[in-house]
């Protein structure tokens, strides 16, 4: 097995480029490195560094393993973490996924309710869109679901809502008095993407698109709901969302349903297999349950 102090000395003089630099940042003499990576080296069978001048190199090797070490060091973080809260006494933590609609419109009160319910509670609210470590998976997770999803192994999914795609169109747009409009009529438009990577929201999307035998014609690329929505304005484009993404709309422009299909998303949370007897995990869900539920009854 190999050292784990070890390969955090290396990662630190990878991340520096030096080993003098490395050694100041965790507390050890250059010397005591050196002998470190060296054993690290006997241990591997790797050439992991080179010499550069006065300084050192890391190798292809040296730095291969160093990145592919990242996944170990968050889950030693995450059990560090874990022990602070059992020495501390405190009940345990519970990370959160979301997306950024969902997590707007819903965490806030469920997170204020859990801390008021379970006030020892160490809460990670992670928002999932962004590129996170293949290896995280949170304990409750808020989740669009994708064209042709299975439902996660051992988890316990419930549906939360579904979601429609409204299109945003300028005031003075013709279609704006119709309040509906056949998703093929927006074909021939020029469309304001608004999608953060090729998630599971935009992929709902183009297979309704798709459907309707079109692929849409992006003038402009944004990555959020509310950068996209204050460009329609201008009369660039238009552009769709999901219906949880609108909240208030800029002076000049409206929404309107689109139908014949109707795209729609699906949102579930999931409480993992691992999180199942955890009574703040649980709670979590019923939260959300009944945020969602008040929303639609609003």
């Amino acid at each position: 097995m190999l050292d784990v102090p070890r390969l955090r000395l290396l990662r630190a003089v990878v991340a520096t480029g030096s080993v003098r630099a490395a050694a100041e940042a965790l507390g050890y003499t250059p010397s005591a490195v050196s002998q470190q990576l060296a054993a690290l080296q006997r241990e591997t069978g790797l050439r992991l560094l080179d010499r550069a001048g006065r300084g050192i190199e890391p190798t292809t090797a040296g730095r291969t393993l160093a990145a592919e070490s990242e996944p170990l060091f968050e889950a030693l973080t995450r059990l560090e973490g874990l022990v602070g809260d059992l020495r501390a006494g405190r009940v345990g933590s519970l990370s959160i996924g979301y997306f950024a609609s969902a997590g707007a419109a819903w965490l806030p009160p469920v997170v204020a309710a859990l801390q008021a319910e379970f006030p020892e509670l160490r809460l990670d609210l992670r928002m999932t869109e962004v590129k996170l470590p293949d290896s995280y998976e949170p304990d409750v997770d808020i989740f669009v679901e994708r064209p042709e999803w299975t439902p996660p192994a051992g988890s316990d999914v419930r549906h939360l809502v579904d979601d429609p795609y409204l299109a945003v169109v300028r005031a003075d747009d013709p279609l704006a008095a119709r309040g509906e409009v056949p998703l093929a009529e927006l074909a021939g438009r020029r469309w304001i993407d608004n999608d953060l990577n090729d998630g599971a929201c935009r992929r709902v999307l183009l297979r309704a698109c798709a459907e309707a035998g079109f692929s849409p014609e992006f003038a402009v690329e944004t990555h959020d709901y509310h950068t996209a929505i204050p460009f329609v304005a201008t009369g660039i484009g238009l552009t769709v969302v999901p219906e949880l993404g609108i909240r208030d709309l800029p002076p000049g422009v409206t929404t309107l349903r689109i139908v014949a299909p109707a795209p729609v998303r699906r949102i579930h949370v999931a409480v993992r297999k691992s999180a199942a007897q955890h009574p703040a995990a649980l709670r979590a869900a019923d939260l959300l349950g009944e945020v969602v539920g008040g929303a639609a009854r609003g």
